[in-house]
């Protein structure tokens, strides 16, 4: 068998650096090369670790993640309990977690390159070469794997005709409040189906709280998005939120301008028909993203880098590649379509809205541990050797 011994990964968010430490795991040795100039600290917003995920992060050496977030209660506009989901979820930010996985990939020695912005790749038949925009080219190495997220270069060189992102109708936004002049939720995540928006907060024992927002709208690219001020953002939300029975408009007048998280377009990936050519592979949102509703982003990306590494670690890189999708493909397909089917409630009209908040409770119950055990309980078993 023909060993995989070094790799390439690009792109260096979330999903980049678990790749390269889970190959560090199995024996392979990886380099991180990031386009940005600059580390990605302070940068993005709050996002959800599922079990699943925490399993997966747990395998390349990263320990407890974020604080408890057991249950989602649901409400309607009126500030009335619907329902109440438990789920054994942690809540963090992005940049917290970003930054433990940077700081873990460093001290197992693993290099990280900034400033690279990939526009080409060198297939030599032995080994591939990646080429970057300011003209410098890679050391050769056996694979090359794409972690650059969902408008991904990579995944235009494995197939031009790619599908492009799917547009929710919901722009996102969010916030960390310093005193959010709320009573601690516990462990408790707050969501309410507003009559124009959806609102999600929880406040912690320390004073502070954190809140999240997803307003139907046109689509808009992020830099458009950007390009309104937060202020004006920020009036559209309490005019989105005004005369709804729930404390968004208490915690969007006590969050500065400074202080506003545009997430930009919420969009998806639904099915991505090439996840691997050549020596190419994708992993994370470049190959299958999912709306962040989805609450998994970050736990399926963590999740099929490991399983890529564990692949490359046992099988020849072609075996590898398709050994990888098949574990991969219908569990993360599936949680993407649950994710787009919870978006269209969010953004339901002035009838839909009865409809769904009146059946809510029952699809609830459809949601019970046991049969969300197939999302949830999911588990890599590392030392599992992969049959081809």
């Amino acid at each position: 068998m023909t060993r995989t011994r070094t790799a390439i990964v690009v792109g260096g968010g979330i999903a980049g650096p678990v790749a390269a430490l889970a190959l560090h795991r199995a024996g392979i040795e990886a380099a991180v090369y990031e386009s940005h100039s600059a580390t990605a600290d302070g940068i993005g917003g709050a996002l959800s670790v599922a079990p699943n995920g925490r399993a997966a992060l747990g395998l390349v050496g990263l320990d407890r993640v974020g604080v408890p977030m057991n249950a989602i209660v649901l409400q309607n506009h009126k500030g009335r309990a619907i329902t109440e989901i438990r789920r054994p979820m942690r809540f963090t930010w992005r940049a917290d977690l970003y930054r433990r996985l940077y700081d873990l990939a460093l001290r197992q020695g693993v290099p990280v390159h900034h400033g690279h912005e990939l526009v080409d790749v060198r297939d030599s038949g032995t080994g591939i070469r990646a080429v970057f925009a300011d003209g410098t080219v890679s050391e050769e190495a056996d694979v090359l794997i794409g972690a650059d997220g969902l408008r991904s270069t990579v995944r235009g060189l494995i197939d031009p005709r790619a599908p492009q992102p799917r547009y929710s109708g919901l722009l996102g936004f969010g916030a960390r409040v310093d005193g959010a002049g709320l009573p601690p939720t516990g462990d408790r995540m707050y969501m309410a189906f507003g009559r124009r928006a959806f609102f999600g907060y929880q406040t912690f024992d320390d004073g502070s709280g954190v809140w999240f927002a997803n307003l139907p709208h046109r689509y808009a690219t992020w830099q458009q998005v950007r390009q309104t001020p937060n202020e004006e953002w920020l009036r559209r939300l309490g005019e989105a939120f005004a005369g709804d029975t729930v404390p968004a408009l208490d915690l969007l007048r006590r969050t500065s301008p400074e202080a506003l998280v545009t997430a930009g377009p919420m969009e998806d990936l639904p099915h991505v028909p090439h996840w691997h050519r050549g020596r190419m592979v994708l992993v994370g949102d470049s190959a299958h993203a999912t709306s962040p509703s989805s609450g998994q982003g970050a736990s399926l990306a963590a999740e099929s880098a490991v399983e890529l590494a564990r692949a490359l670690r046992d099988l020849p890189r072609s075996q590898a590649f398709a050994a990888y999708e098949r574990a991969r493909r219908a569990r993360v397909e599936r949680v993407i379509a649950e994710a787009a089917r919870t978006n269209s409630g969010k953004a339901a009209g002035p009838v839909g809205r009865v409809f769904r908040d009146a059946l809510l409770p029952f699809f609830a119950r459809l949601g019970t541990p046991e049969k969300m055990a197939w999302q949830y309980d999911h588990r890599i078993h590392w030392d599992t050797a992969v049959a081809a």
